[in-house]
């Protein structure tokens, strides 16, 4: 029996619209579609009726299937000669898990193929109008985890501060540890952060303040994954677009 193809594909934040055309094309012919919780409800719309869906939503400490076991299940599924869509928000190679499926599809001899999304913080620039360098605030912008084992052992120094942006993924829970990091690390209180919520959403939300009051930022907004936590001059720049665009913001 030929075996099936993988296709680890990128979701984006959520509009159908910002899908790639190889991915939208993927979405809708695919008979076996393994997806994650963050795909939007617009996105599984365009599956076909018959198709198979199997869901491996992942939430804080609560995992449909352990990381392995997709794996696992991915290449047993084209092991029996089905074609898999292995569906992710945002990008699969961008905190998305895409590089361990692809090892061990490869270590079986199974054939993959990766279709990039546009990433959360992607999406987030554009909807908010926040750049993520510009030549008159940073010239380098870093992506990190904000939730990972070790978070107090990395060193973030270098990462955030003057021409920089850093842009944190999966940071509410530890935002008050992230914050009391950066500071230690040689930031100062007052530079300037934005938190959006749901980014590039119907739903999105953005609340700006200094790095200091970044863990009253998420309590008393009640912000909720998914969110990006942005740092640097970027988020602050004026701007009528973004200050149409931040319904709350945190003095």
């Amino acid at each position: 029996m030929e075996t099936g193809t993988i296709f680890l594909v990128g979701a984006g934040p959520g509009d159908p619209d910002l899908l790639t055309l190889r991915a939208a094309r993927l979405i809708e012919s695919a008979e076996v579609i393994v997806h994650d919780g963050l795909v939007s409800p617009e996105i599984m719309a365009m599956t076909r009726d018959d198709a198979r869906l199997i869901s491996v939503a992942k939430k804080r400490a609560r995992h449909t299937l352990p990381q392995d076991d997709i794996n696992l299940l991915l290449v047993r599924l084209a092991q029996k000669g089905q074609d898999v869509v292995r569906l992710k928000g945002g990008d699969p190679l961008i905190f998305g898990r895409g590089g361990e499926e692809a090892e061990l599809a490869r270590e079986h001899c199974v054939k993959v193929e990766i279709v990039p999304g546009i990433s959360a913080a992607n999406g987030m620039a554009a909807a908010t109008g926040i750049p993520l360098t510009h030549r008159d605030a940073a010239s380098i912008v870093s992506f990190v985890a904000g939730q990972c084992k070790g978070l107090s052992d990395q060193d973030w120094s270098g990462l955030a501060g003057k021409g920089r942006t850093l842009v944190i993924y999966m940071g509410v829970k530890t935002a008050p540890q992230i914050a009391e990091k950066l500071m230690a690390d040689g930031l100062t209180p007052d530079v300037p952060v934005a938190v959006v919520e749901n980014a590039a959403r119907k739903e999105m939300r953005v609340v700006r303040g200094p790095l200091a009051g970044l863990p009253n930022l998420v309590s008393d907004h009640k912000i909720k994954s998914p969110a990006i936590i942005v740092i640097g001059d970027v988020t602050a720049r004026e701007d009528a677009h973004l200050a149409q665009i931040v319904v709350e913001t945190h003095q």
